[in-house]
């Protein structure tokens, strides 16, 4: 009989290794999509600063430390923080952490994530996560913004949808937290009720995500979004900045299948009608513009607008006609790298051109590039560059 329930045991404990192991491997990819590392940093231990009209969070420990992580936690702890905002003890987290977003997720995913942050190598490091002006910095002041502005809804499925849209919509509207980025924020940080239209982030412009053929994602292609994710840049565009890291930590680390799903659902988007639109460059500026743009920038970009293998295309290109130019101003003031993934090793740089380009130079230069080759977008003025100018001086 013994022996009987030794060799039960035994094979007890060979099935159950696997179940755990999946279960731990199925966490983890829900942290990618949820883009965890992008916010606590590659160990998880926080220490990420995000500015925001506020003034500044430092996201937190998610380490098993009991100390300064999330050790002490428990699984309907970490549930009521992901999906309530309310972390033990009645501490109410900002939406900084995307909770409302979060809300989404079901608790076998709750619990596979769990199950993984608990196998995380555990850091002790103590993180001052709320640097808010007052009174942004008293929390009690969440209990007012969830009761105006968290009211979450089961993401339904729409028989009259594909599997694949019904997935996307799902990982867009949940875990993914696109709009988190990319929706129109209110005065209170909450999103807006026209969502994925774009909005200014950090200093950076979070682009057009609707079906929009000048602003938006009209012109794209499945194919073209599921490469764009998957390694940070296609035909129309690269990832830099904040999307960068999203590419980095998140979506080019997602499966082929979740990639198709959320390009079908964001093709299917209706455009937005307002972001970008009738051209209204000066014709002074466009002049000027484009002599200044063959000196500075048709070497990489080419005159055409088409760019090249390594340099993204400005023709066609919805980062160029967002509404609002805080992202290709910053670029063309700041320089930046492109992101550089598995797939696409190699992140090619834009040099910073603010130190011999002065304001005007810089308007004239984007105004041109926003009103040629097919673009259409708002003039670039040289008081928009200099507020820009002035607030990466500032680190703002």
């Amino acid at each position: 009989m013994k022996t009987i329930l030794k060799t039960l045991a035994a094979a007890l404990a060979v099935v159950a290794v696997p179940a755990a192991a999946q279960t731990v491997n199925a966490g983890k990819y829900q942290v990618i999509i949820g883009d965890c590392e992008g916010c606590h940093g590659k160990d998880l231990a926080g220490g990420v600063e995000l500015q925001t009209p506020f003034g500044k969070l430092v996201s937190s420990n998610i380490t098993p430390d009991k100390d300064t992580g999330i050790g002490n936690y428990s699984a309907e702890d970490f549930k009521q923080a992901m999906t309530k905002g309310v972390a033990p003890g009645g501490k109410r987290l900002y939406p900084a952490m995307p909770y409302p977003y979060y809300a989404h997720l079901d608790d076998r995913s709750l619990t596979d994530m769990w199950n993984y942050l608990k196998t995380v190598k555990p850091v002790k490091k103590s993180i001052n996560v709320n640097q808010l002006r007052f009174p942004y910095n008293l929390r009690i002041g969440m209990l007012g913004w969830n009761a105006m502005f968290f009211h979450p809804k089961p993401i339904v499925q729409d028989p009259a949808k594909s599997a694949a849209w019904n997935r996307g919509a799902y990982l867009v509207n949940g875990p993914a937290h696109c709009g988190a980025c990319h929706a129109p924020k209110n005065m209170f940080g909450a999103d807006k009720s026209t969502a994925l239209t774009g909005t200014s982030l950090q200093g950076w412009f979070a682009s057009d995500l609707t079906g929009d053929r000048h602003a938006g994602l009209g012109a794209w292609s499945v194919a073209d979004i599921v490469e764009y994710l998957g390694t940070g840049r296609s035909n129309r565009s690269m990832a830099s900045g904040p999307m960068a890291e999203v590419v980095e930590y998140s979506t080019s680390q997602m499966s082929n299948a979740d990639l198709t799903a959320i390009a079908v659902y964001l093709k299917d988007l209706p455009p937005s009608r307002g972001n970008g639109g009738a051209a209204t460059g000066v014709d002074v500026q466009m002049k000027a513009g484009a002599v200044a743009y063959d000196i500075s920038c048709a070497a990489c970009h080419g005159r055409d607008g088409k760019g090249s293998a390594i340099f993204p295309p400005l023709a066609g290109n919805a980062n160029i006609t967002q509404v609002r130019a805080d992202t290709i101003v910053r670029m063309v003031l700041a320089g930046g790298k492109a992101v550089a993934t598995p797939t696409a090793p190699t992140g090619p740089g834009m040099p910073s051109l603010g130190w011999r380009l002065n304001n005007d130079q810089v308007a004239n230069i984007l105004t041109y590039v926003r009103n040629n080759w097919g673009n259409q977008a708002p003039a670039v003025s040289p008081e928009t560059v200099g507020r820009i100018r002035g607030s990466l001086r500032s680190g703002s």
